[in-house]
């Protein structure tokens, strides 16, 4: 693995607009920066208050009105056609609780640098671009502190009410409102409404790096199935009770988590991935066998036929689990979506878009969730990716060059520019 220090951004070897746009890079690192070089800025946190409020103030000193809508969504307005939507270009600055600089940030401030650059070019212009610009900064991408993930975007785009994301908490207790509320970004309404979007982010996979190419087209997404189960057992000494007395729900949960990575083990190579990401053990006491445990487990392929068959193996398997370890699993949230494609019009646009730039393209799939894979569902949507070193992500190591983030902010402008001019309008 890459064992950094991860490199600092360097603007002296960028002059003008891509040395600015390191530069704010930069500054935007430090918000949560953690010892190991990475950062700590979870959804509603101090450190996710704080870089809102920066970047607040850098779209308002290029004359963007920034606006967050009900559930902390955040938007810098560029109106040059009144009354006409916009076109979208945004990703999230929230992250892990010990994640990577470029996660999500990364677009964010690339759409808002594409923004700055096209903005500079179209004031005072007689010709305007057939629709109005808005720079994003969606809540709660990943889901590190409020479930479920890809919070704001889903509830722009209809997947989630409004109210039962506001009365989402933490583990402890804290909902997202009051969270909101705390870094002042409890706005009102739903936002823009949008007539395209595009998100750039990094590809947190190494296929790009390995085959030395400069920007990843995504043409869909693979399904998931997310869920959240409890497994119940009974609370008892570990010492004086006897084995065959015991209800132990963390053994029951361990044998989940050995199931999912079998389950895996019964597919091609790469063809279906799953895990087990969080644990929440009750009443973990040291001397004490536990009563409950709640754990997150997602099955992932790019075939839905497959993912089928491994969901039904996951219930054989808790039925068989729920016998041996004598405790009951239960399942109390999900959260699944299926393999869906990116509108071809968008590919299209991306690859055309790069090849002007003189940079190699592929198309890939994304294997992760992006905001833009709930925006494809309600507006055409355009999705790239810029190479990971070594693969890397939610890692403090978590690394994209200097070279590869301003290449994929190069693009990401030219996608911008066409989207905002009406390029994939039916003819």
């Amino acid at each position: 693995m890459f064992n950094g220090p991860v490199p600092e951004p360097d603007p002296s070897q960028f002059p003008g607009p891509d040395g600015a746009f390191l530069e704010d890079f930069a500054t935007l690192c430090a918000f949560g920066a953690t010892p190991g070089g990475g950062v700590d800025r979870q959804a509603g946190s101090p450190a996710d208050g704080e870089q809102r409020a920066w970047l607040t103030r850098k779209l308002q000193d290029q004359g963007f009105e920034v606006e967050f809508d009900r559930v902390g969504n955040q938007f810098g307005l560029l109106e040059f056609q009144p009354g006409e939507p916009y076109v979208l270009v945004g990703s999230h600055l929230d992250s892990q609780p010990t994640a990577g600089r470029y996660d999500g940030a990364y677009g964010v401030l690339a759409a808002a640098h594409a923004a700055f650059r096209l903005a500079a070019e179209w004031r005072g212009r007689e010709t305007a671009p057939r629709y109005n610009l808005a720079v994003v900064n969606w809540f709660n991408e990943e889901g590190a502190r409020f479930k479920p993930s890809m919070m704001g975007s889903s509830v722009y785009t209809g997947k989630l009410r409004p109210e039962d994301v506001l009365t989402t908490s933490d583990p402890s207790g804290v909902t997202v409102r009051e969270a909101l509320a705390a870094t002042d970004s409890l706005g009102q309404g739903g936002g823009p409404t949008a007539a395209y979007a595009a998100e750039i982010h990094i590809e947190q996979g190494r296929s790009l790096e390995r085959d030395g190419v400069a920007i990843g087209v995504v043409d869909s997404n693979w399904a998931a199935n997310k869920y959240e189960f409890d497994v119940g057992g009974e609370q008892a000494h570990t010492g004086s009770t006897v084995i065959a007395d015991r209800h132990d729900a963390l053994l029951g949960a361990s044998m989940l988590v050995v199931a999912a990575r079998e389950i895996a083990d019964q597919f091609p190579e790469g063809s279906v991935h799953t895990s087990v990401g969080q644990l929440d053990v009750y009443p973990n006491s040291p001397v004490v066998v536990p009563s409950r445990v709640t754990l997150l487990l997602d099955l992932r392929s790019a075939d839905e036929e497959l993912l089928a068959q491994a969901d039904q193996l996951l219930l054989q398997h808790i039925e068989r689990i729920e016998r041996a370890a004598r405790v009951t699993i239960s399942r109390s949230g999900s959260h699944c979506w299926p393999v869906t494609p990116y509108q071809s019009e968008g590919v299209e646009l991306a690859e055309k878009m790069a090849a002007n730039c003189g940079l190699t393209y592929t198309g890939v799939k994304t294997l992760a969730g992006h905001d833009s894979t709930n925006l494809k569902d309600v507006v055409p949507t355009v999705m790239m990716f810029v190479p990971s070193v070594e693969g890397i992500s939610h890692h403090e190591h978590e690394y994209t060059t200097d070279r590869d983030a301003v290449a994929g902010l190069r693009v990401l402008t030219e996608v911008v520019r066409s989207l905002c001019r009406g390029d994939l309008d039916p003819q």
